[in-house]
């Protein structure tokens, strides 16, 4: 498989890495490019990997977009012409990626994967929205599940639904805790407030960009400041109620009798 991978940050080179793997099913070649071609030159010059410009007019069997959220839908249209056989993407946003493949890329195969991690983190869960199956795509998901990440299937809507409580929601009530607080010593950490603790770490390591393209992509944190006022205004019954509900209890739009 000859592959153009667009975007050669950290994402389009654990891509490129996973498929050319030892042990991976796909003898696959890789091409970079990338908006600042130095990138694209440093992802290549680790491996045995060309480079070509992001204006070129270069043809693949398969085309991978490995590039912000926001910028996919313009990227389809770019780079779809190049791809002879399949185009997906990773970005993590599904529901507009596989709008713009079945717009341009109608005759290929079409795929949207979502690596629930970060690079350093692997391996782990990916989604895959296959919106038109072919032997490519299999083998893609193949070369990802050799790399010890288990692939399981989804739906566009089914996965961005979810992102908005296990990206968007999670990240701004990790990210508000970290705000509101104060420092305190280490000996007055909680076992809940240390877990929190290493949470929020984890969470600010990455980049601003990234996260900040999760909070424009998906609701979710919007919810997570009314609980917040949810919890900061109840009563003793109300904030019964909360917690009863956050344990699984009952619905928090209940009360008491």
């Amino acid at each position: 498989m000859d592959l153009l991978v667009v975007g050669a940050g950290e994402i389009g080179r654990w891509v490129a890495d996973t498929l050319t793997a030892d042990g991976s099913p796909v003898d696959a070649t890789v091409t970079f490019t990338d908006r600042d071609l130095a990138v694209a030159e440093d992802a290549a010059a680790a491996r045995d990997a060309a480079v070509v410009p992001a204006d070129g007019d270069t043809t693949h069997d398969a085309v991978c977009l490995a590039v912000p959220m926001s910028v996919v839908p313009e990227a389809v249209a770019a780079y779809a012409p190049r791809a002879s056989r399949a185009i997906f993407d990773v970005s993590g946003e599904m529901t507009d990626a596989v709008a713009a493949m079945r717009e341009h890329a109608g005759e290929l195969e079409r795929a949207s994967y979502h690596p629930l991690f970060a690079p350093p983190r692997v391996p782990g869960n990916v989604a895959v929205a296959v919106d038109e199956p072919g032997e490519t795509v299999e083998a893609v998901s193949a070369a990802i599940e050799a790399g010890g990440n288990e692939v399981f299937e989804t739906t566009p809507t089914e996965h961005d639904e979810a992102m908005e409580t296990v990206q968007a929601g999670a990240h701004a009530a990790v990210l508000a805790w970290r705000l509101a607080g104060e420092d305190v010593r280490e000996e007055f950490h909680t076992p809940v407030s240390a877990a929190l603790e290493g949470v929020a770490d984890t969470v600010t390591e990455g980049a601003p960009g990234v996260y900040a393209e999760i909070q424009h992509a998906f609701d979710g944190a919007d919810d997570v400041a009314d609980a917040a006022r949810a919890i900061s205004d109840a009563d003793a019954e109300g904030f019964a109620d909360l917690y009863e509900a956050a344990r699984g209890d009952r619905d928090p739009r209940e009360r008491h009798d």
